[in-house]
């Protein structure tokens, strides 16, 4: 008996903490199920109001009920936060909507919390398992491990299933700006996003608090954070908003804000559904904010963190193993000795006496020659600006890439030359460039300035150590391992960003009508391209015959060119198991337009029919005739906000004529009052009643967006 005890001894935590992860994968998945199986839920619905708030309700009493004897004590709060608030500059979005709040903390109470938000509401077509189902379900079974902890939380978390996420982040606004248990937190993890599934990216931190991504450093089991994210996102490059913006700038609190990335293509449409998410998704979740979140209750900082808000913070995971992260101070130190280094180098090799002779002139020539060459790669995708939106017009079709020309072309004018030189000196010219980069994102306090960093100092020390083998036996097999194996680490995580830009960046831009997502394509691919082929076009020059190079180059560039003006690459497709949808929104509306005087002027309905990608409805008309561009509609200056039912943009807006819209239960729309402000604008106090749900079910919470420059007063 003592043999066989031995072993099982030893091995039963593992065995227990296995089943409890399969316990937990299982009931994450089931919940997922359950909450996206009454469809779409938009704010106001019977399915977002009342069937998944007891959904939720009732699994958290079951959670209360089974960790009653636990040193943990669990309070939950439904609130119905009313109210409104001003976002965008001049917008006011008024709301009355559910908030289902969870405190967890140690029965004699805590003086600090930790928030975790999650939403359950959805857009109007779409069941929503990744945006924003999957969240709620790992967060239940995140709570269900902490209620049932052997051991006393240091501090308190509060989990927040909010209701109205879609509708311009109103109930995050009201939890934040009017629950009792807001002035407690000191920091959140917000949960979002962008794609369906695959791997959640912390895509912002702070402001500032780096001690927040140094607890994610240290907890996360499976990390996949980058700073270069954080930087796009922040800079309005992405059409995005989440809760974290409420957070941060209503509640002045700190936090961490991750999103599933992955087949944006589906996001917000009918195909987000469970079967879409993969149980590796939700366990990697599940076991990261698990342990981020038993980290942070646990840690001194949450007690006083407006004591350790000091500066920006550089970070960035390598291939999902570890996360580096130091002060933006430091890196700021470390780029500028970076460059400083690489200004030597160069400096000392162009006034090297074995550089000042005979050849000096030429040298430098063909160094300003090269300078020349690679700054004009960029440039390279310039015909596309005339090329692509024929190519869009007649074949539906994208990105035709004219880079692989372009290297052609640089190559050809450069035949001739002495190829060790030219080696040399393109190594050389790529690395005054990098550096020049370096230089222009740390002096801008960019912490993205982390990638040229790598691009000059991993390049730079593998030259100069290698500097010795080089010279004694030119590009040999040796020397050539070496090199790449030095250039391996920057490369691979370069790698690693380019998919993460692509990832995000290619279906993000199928919901863009401002500019031709061709063009943007093409300028990312020509500068992957060229920062691919930097240090690497060291060795082309090196090589006997550069023909061989030229032909794959051109043949390359013939290819691609013949298969995107075949209409090879069309860009949507209804295809089951990798759908990629035409974006289209279809708003039945009747317009009432009154003026000053209270009269109406004008009533009509129709179909408000938008374009969400540039390609406008040159591929809905072959299908549906009476959507052309005779129906068309362009701003009304005359009409406040051009004329149309919605606040949108004055391009890509068709108006088809329709029946008058019914509603089940009329509205009741009532001015109360009218007068004039000492600014010039004239203040309106109205009362709307009535049904403003998507749901033919019970009736629904009101939630009002109200549109101007100088938004009216609504009683709440």
């Amino acid at each position: 008996m003592l043999v066989l005890m031995g072993p099982c001894t030893w091995i039963w935590p593992y065995l227990s903490i296995f089943a409890d992860s399969l316990y937990a994968l299982s009931g994450t998945r089931k919940h997922l199920e359950r909450i996206t199986s009454v469809g779409p839920r938009p704010v106001g619905s019977r399915e977002n109001e009342v069937l998944t708030v007891n959904f939720l309700l009732e699994q958290i009493e079951h959670i209360k009920t089974i960790s009653a004897s636990g040193p943990n004590s669990v309070t939950v709060d439904v609130q119905r936060p009313t109210g409104s608030y001003k976002f965008l500059g001049g917008i006011t979005s008024y709301c009355k909507v559910s908030n289902i709040a969870v405190r967890l903390e140690p029965k004699a109470g805590a003086q600090h919390l930790m928030l975790a938000n999650c939403h359950f509401d959805t857009v109007a077509n779409s069941p929503g398992a990744s945006d924003d189902a999957v969240s709620c379900a790992v967060m239940l079974e995140v709570l269900h491990s902490l209620a049932n902890l052997s051991t006393p939380l240091r501090h308190g978390v509060v989990f927040l299933f909010n209701g109205a996420e879609e509708t311009m982040q109103q109930a995050s606004h009201g939890f934040i700006t009017q629950h009792p248990w807001a002035k407690q937190v000191r920091a959140f993890i917000n949960l979002e996003a962008v794609g369906v599934g695959g791997k959640e990216l912390v895509f912002q931190t702070g402001p500032e608090n780096p001690w927040l991504i140094q607890a994610y450093k240290h907890a996360a089991k499976h990390p996949f954070a980058s700073v270069v994210g954080q930087e796009i996102f922040q800079r309005r490059l992405i059409p995005s908003d989440t809760d974290f913006r409420i957070y941060r700038d209503f509640g002045n609190i700190p936090g961490i804000d991750l999103a599933f990335i992955e087949n944006g293509f589906i996001y917000h449409t009918k195909y987000d559904t469970p079967d879409r998410i993969l149980t590796d998704s939700i366990q990697r979740a599940g076991d990261n904010i698990l342990a981020v979140l038993k980290h942070l209750v646990m840690s001194e900082e949450l007690a006083d963190s407006s004591e350790y808000r000091h500066g920006n913070t550089v970070f960035f995971d390598l291939l999902g193993m570890v996360v580096v992260a130091y002060p933006a101070h430091v890196g700021t130190i470390i780029n500028y000795i970076t460059a400083i280094a690489t200004f030597l180098y160069l400096f000392k090799k162009c006034f090297h006496p074995s550089n000042m002779g005979k050849g000096s002139q030429e040298h430098i020539l063909i160094f300003y020659l090269f300078i020349l060459v690679i700054m004009c790669l960029p440039f390279s995708d310039l015909p596309l600006y005339g090329f692509s939106p024929a190519v869009n017009v007649t074949q539906g079709s994208s990105m035709p890439l004219l880079t692989p020309l372009t290297l052609c072309v640089c190559l050809f004018l450069l035949q001739g030359v002495r190829h060790l030189e030219v080696g040399e000196l393109y190594f050389d010219v790529s690395l005054l460039l990098w550096c020049g980069a370096l230089v222009y994102f740390t002096a801008h306090s960019l912490c993205s300035a982390y990638v040229p960093m790598l691009m000059v100092a991993f390049p730079l020390a593998t030259k100069l150590l290698l500097a010795r083998e080089f010279k004694l036996r030119g590009a040999s097999v040796k020397y050539s391992v070496l090199y790449q194996l030095g250039l391996a680490l920057p490369y691979v995580h370069f790698m690693s960003l380019i998919w993460l830009v692509f990832e995000i960046f290619t279906p993000t831009l199928g919901r863009i009508n401002t500019y031709p997502p061709d063009v943007v394509l093409a300028t990312i691919v020509t500068f992957t391209t060229l920062f691919f082929s930097s240090f690497f076009l060291h060795f082309i020059y090196l090589a006997r015959s550069t023909k061989w190079l030229l032909a794959g180059l051109g043949t390359v560039f013939t290819v691609l060119l013949l298969l995107v003006s075949c209409g090879m690459f069309f860009p949507y497709t209804a295809d089951p198991s990798g759908p990629r949808p035409k974006r289209v929104s279809i708003q039945h509306t009747t317009r009432i337009v009154h003026g000053l005087d209270g009269q109406v002027e004008s009533r009509d309905s129709g179909l408000w029919i938008n374009s969400c990608d540039y390609t406008g409805m040159q591929h809905i008309t072959p299908i549906i005739p009476e959507i052309n561009d005779t129906i068309k509609t362009n701003c009304q200056e005359d009409r406040p906000f051009c004329g149309f039912p919605w606040f949108g943009s004055d391009k890509n807006n068709w108006y088809l004529p329709a029946p008058e819209v019914f509603p089940k239960s009329p509205v009741e729309f009532q001015l109360l009052s009218k007068e004039e402000t000492k600014w010039g604008t004239v203040r309106l106090t109205f009362e709307v009643k009535g049904e403003m749900s998507l749901s033919s079910s019970a009736p629904s919470q009101p939630h009002l967006v109200v549109w101007g420059r100088h938004p009216p007063v609504i009683p709440g």
